[in-house]
């Protein structure tokens, strides 16, 4: 039996101005599942999107979705893609489980993109919140002020421009999107509305900061997110990061905010064992692959 894909319409652009095109995944014709592919988004590296890979119940296990996803990537290659990334979703799965683990609880779609040489780059982790936190003694939160935002932002959009020229982008487009992210996000500065900038001090001295926001969220099931988190260098590994999360759950259940979120990558296995033991659950990984 022969594994294809066939368009389902034709190509189309999202919001960003990405090429989009969606498949039908079928064997010998006849559909058994389905596909959505994203083109590079033009101002980075160019990396495509696989979107949505879905087959159905009873076709599983047999090779569809291996197939499916090296054709996938070989029209990828054919848009001029040189990497290709895609979601899955980790729900139920847990801290210590992944595509290289053991054992019933890694989701299916973990090892299917195992197998295919995807490596995880990062994941969504949320947390239901609960009753309202306790800081430890000594330790105490306050808003950052305007005449800290500056000092404060391009702190932060240094490290971030880093991380984005270590994933290929150029230091030009990783500027423009900093840049880019400040003017929609923080429009603003700390008084921007829909975010929440705090200070951590310990004992009247400042040791790290957090940014919340809490409107155009990344994911529509979170009521927040943490976008930064940081201890002054310093003060690192004092528990102060431990303290920043739970002011940040104090911030969030006095908006009225319930279930929190943020982004950890793969490689920060300190900060994906503190959110672990603050009870936070992975719900989505982002895993990349560079196509030859």
């Amino acid at each position: 039996m022969t594994t294809t894909l066939r368009p389902t319409g034709p190509e189309s652009r999202t919001a960003e101005g990405r090429r989009s095109r969606a498949y039908e995944v079928c064997v010998n014709s006849r559909p058994v599942g389905a596909v959505t592919l994203l083109g590079p988004s033009g101002d980075g590296p160019a990396v495509g999107r696989l979107e949505r890979l879905f087959i159905e119940e009873g076709e599983r296990r047999r090779g569809r979705g291996t197939v499916a996803a090296l054709a996938a990537e070989e029209a990828l290659r054919g848009w001029g893609c040189t990497q290709v990334e895609a979601n899955v979703r980790l729900d139920g799965l847990g801290e210590g489980e992944d595509a290289g683990g053991a054992g019933e609880a890694i989701p299916a779609g973990v090892r299917l993109l195992g197998v295919l040489g995807y490596t995880e780059h990062s994941r969504h982790m949320i947390k239901q919140l609960g009753e309202r936190p306790r800081l430890p003694p000594g330790s105490a939160v306050r808003p950052l002020t305007e005449g800290e935002f500056d000092a404060w932002w391009e702190a932060g959009a240094a490290t971030f421009i880093e991380g984005l020229v270590a994933r290929g982008f150029t230091p030009e487009q990783a500027a423009a999107r900093s840049a880019a992210a400040r003017r929609t996000q923080l429009p603003d500065s700390a008084a921007s509305p829909g975010t929440a900038l705090r200070v951590l001090t310990r004992d009247g001295t400042d040791v790290g900061s957090v940014w919340l926001g809490f409107t155009g969220l990344p994911r529509t099931d979170v009521d927040a997110w943490v976008y930064d988190i940081n201890v002054t260098p310093e003060r690192r590994g004092e528990g102060h990061g431990r303290s920043l999360m739970l002011a940040a759950e104090q911030v969030c259940l006095d908006a009225g905010a319930r279930r929190l979120g943020l982004n950890v990558f793969a490689g920060n296995t300190t900060a994906r064992r503190l959110y672990t033991s603050l009870g936070f659950r992975p719900v989505q990984g982002c895993y990349v692959k560079t196509l030859l």
